[in-house]
Formats: structure tokens, sequence, C-alpha cells
């Protein structure tokens, strides 16, 4: 892989741009928590981002793969770190160095100092606390000008070599003001492109690797599931499955074997998009019938235009109806809009069912669900999807706080 040349050089950065890759990264640092935090930083920007504790580490990552960024956290003080400035040197890394401290502290002026004096590519201080715009700034210069192409990845390739992973993000009651559960997102971490969005690999109701991507799906929510079980009580999960997978004969037991065996767990809810559900109708109400007796529960995902369909239904066993994000995205100032969830939410009123406003981003719309009597809320509002163990640590355990 070759190394992006140091920042000061606008042509050099040019260069990097033109290249269909996510950069890379790597956080070192004698801690663990505080790589984990850099880490978990660097990620949300979309570097693929590796970690080393100390400068003997760093010969065989420079060999392996060279990161196109290093940053340095000083929790092991300025000698650890002037260690790793000149074995960077030492190994005539061409990346950039980007050093995380205290604005104030004599010991990172000298290490910013000792980085120029040895040739490295220093980028300003990173000073902290920072917020995700400073090091977003920190690293524009590094981030590729093209997208991946789609579709980019084979989803068997990706289930073989452990790329996949699940996300989450909260859905909370807007009566309550509390966590109501969460959604599972698959998502893909690429060594190559980094984290891949599910357009680029999701398989094709009829590719035989959709069963094989819908099972990984159910497993690892299951385990993720024992997990916040065990660190911090029950969470309501919510899983995303085609309506295909369904109606395979084996699914039913396919779904039972994975239920967790434990009194806390209060089922399932497997989430269908409304289009799915209206072109298999009466096999997805037929399946529906069969999986409330092991409490797992059908959801109507993405419901927008095709919601007068509903209304002719007699027998409705859903048992949530999520409206889609072209009804709720900026519905705040929109009438059309707003009568469009009016009309949603008699229907569910009418069935019984709860009600989701998805893809919140703003107060306005925020505002706008809870006067429309809305049960649940989800979107960017209150938080990203993001990993189980950060999620976890984030969300769990934590009171809800409406942004200001």
């Amino acid at each position: 892989m070759e190394h992006a040349a140091h920042s000061n050089t606008p042509d050099a950065v040019a260069t990097f741009g033109r290249r269909k890759v996510a950069p890379r990264a790597c956080v070192a640092d004698s801690k663990q928590h505080i790589r984990d935090f850099l880490r978990e930083a660097v990620e949300d920007l979309d570097f693929v981002c590796s970690e080393c504790d100390c400068a003997a580490s760093i010969d065989a990552l420079l060999a392996d793969n060279p990161p196109d960024l290093f940053i340095i956290g000083l929790s092991g003080g300025g000698i650890a770190a002037n260690d790793i400035l000149e074995t960077l040197h030492r190994l005539h890394y061409t990346g950039n160095v980007l050093i995380f401290g205290a604005e104030s502290s004599p010991m990172t002026t000298a290490l910013l100092r000792v980085g120029e004096e040895l040739g490295l590519g220093m980028l300003p201080l990173l000073s902290t606390p920072f917020n995700d715009h400073e090091l977003r700034l920190r690293t524009a210069g590094l981030q590729p000008l093209d997208q991946p192409p789609s579709p980019a990845i084979d989803v068997a390739e990706a289930l073989h070599s452990g790329w996949l992973d699940l996300w989450y993000q909260s859905k909370v009651d807007l009566h309550s003001l509390s966590l109501s559960g969460a959604e599972a997102l698959v998502r893909l971490r690429h060594p190559t492109w980094g984290i891949v969005p599910p357009a680029c690999f999701l398989p094709d109701a009829g590719d035989p690797n959709c069963r094989k991507l819908s099972e990984f799906v159910i497993k690892r929510a299951m385990e993720d599931w024992r997990y916040f079980q065990t660190a911090y009580g029950n969470v309501d999960l919510s899983i995303n499955l085609p309506a295909a997978f369904l109606q395979d004969p084996g699914a039913v037991d396919d779904l039972a074997k994975h239920m967790p065996r434990h009194p806390a767990f209060s089922g399932i809810i497997i989430e269908i998009e409304a289009s799915e559900i209206l072109e298999n109708l009466e096999q997805v109400k037929a399946m529906a019938r069969r999986l409330q007796l092991l409490n797992i529960g059908i959801s109507v995902d993405k419901l927008g235009e095709e919601w007068p369909a509903l209304m002719t239904m007699d027998y409705f066993p859903f048992v949530e109806i999520k409206v889609d994000r072209q009804f709720i995205s900026g519905f705040g100032d929109d009438r059309l809009k707003q009568w469009n969830c009016r009309r949603i939410l008699e229907l569910a009123d009418a069935f019984g069912v709860r009600t989701v406003a998805k893809g919140v981003e703003t107060r306005a719309d925020f505002i706008m669900a809870r006067e429309l009597g809305f049960d649940l809320i989800q979107g960017f509002f209150f938080a990203k999807p993001m990993e189980a163990r950060k999620f976890a640590r984030r969300i769990l355990g934590h009171q809800i706080e409406v942004p200001k």
C-alpha cells in the first residue's frame, strides 16, 4: 500500500485523495482505555484502525501494512512518545503523525519540536479534551475523494473472513424518554475499505448467501443480547430479515433454536420492509401468527406511500409500524408529511400496535413526533448506530438526555 506524503504539500493530499481505499490509522498509547477511546473516534471518521502499546510493536506494524496516520497518546509519558517518534524516523515512516495531549504541557511542545526535527509529517496538536469536529479538521487531508464501488464486497467472502458485525441504534420511548430497545444493523469492516455501507454487500433475495447472512444476524444478535443482559440488564432487540427468509420451511425452527432460554428474555422483533410484506402479504401474515407462539413479533418497517394498502386488512398480526424517513425527515414544518403521519397513526391505533418515527435528526422533528403521538423515536437526534460494546458503554445504564 502506498503512503501519503506529508500533509504540508497540497499535491500529496490530492494524490492520496484519488486512492480508492479508506485511510489507515494506528493509535499508540500504553493504556488500553485510551487506545479504545481514540480508535472509536477515528473509526467514526471511516479510518481502518490498528493499535500498539509501545515503540517495540512498530517494526512489525510498518512492515505489514503501514498506516497513513499515527496518533500518539501521552499517558505513557514523554519518553515513551519520544521513543515512538524516533522509531518512526528510523523506519523511514512517510505518513502523518498526530499527538494527542494537553496544549499547555511543555512535554507536548517538546515532542512536536522533536518530530519536526526528525522530518516527520507532524500535524497540529490534538489537544485534550477534543470534539469530533477538531479531529475531523486534523485528518481532513487524509480522506479519499472517491467512494467505494457498489456493489463492492462479496458477502460470502465477508462471512468467511469474519468482517461482519452488528451495530445498535436506540429506540426511545417518547412518553417516558427512556430506552425502549435497540435495532441491530449489519455492518461490514473491510480491511481496505473500512466500514462499508450495507448497499455495498447486501445480497438479493434470491442469492443463496441471503439465508447465511440472515442466520448470522440472528445468532449474533442473540449473543449480544446475552452480553447486554449480563452486564446491564434486559434490552429488547429488533433485527432486520427479508421476507424470503421467513418463507423458508425451516425458518421457524432456525429462529427457535437461537432464542435464549432465560427468564429475562421478553422476545424479539423482526423488521421487514413494508414493500416486501405487501408483496408477500398472506405468507407473511401466516408466518407472523406462528412466530407469536415463540414470542417473536414482526414490525412493518419503512412504511411510506404504501400505507393505504394496509387499511384494507381485517386482521393485523404485526406488532409495530415504523414510518419511513420520507414522511419523518423535515416533517416539523411540512403539513403534507404531517397529514400522512396522522393517517398512519390512526391506522396503528385501530389495530392496537405501536408506532416508531424513524430517521429523526432534528429537534423540530423530535417535537413534532411527540405532538403527533408516536410511541417511539429512532434516529441520529439521539444516537447513531454503534458497535455492541460501545452501545452498551454509552447508552445502556444511562438516562436518555434530549439534545439541546
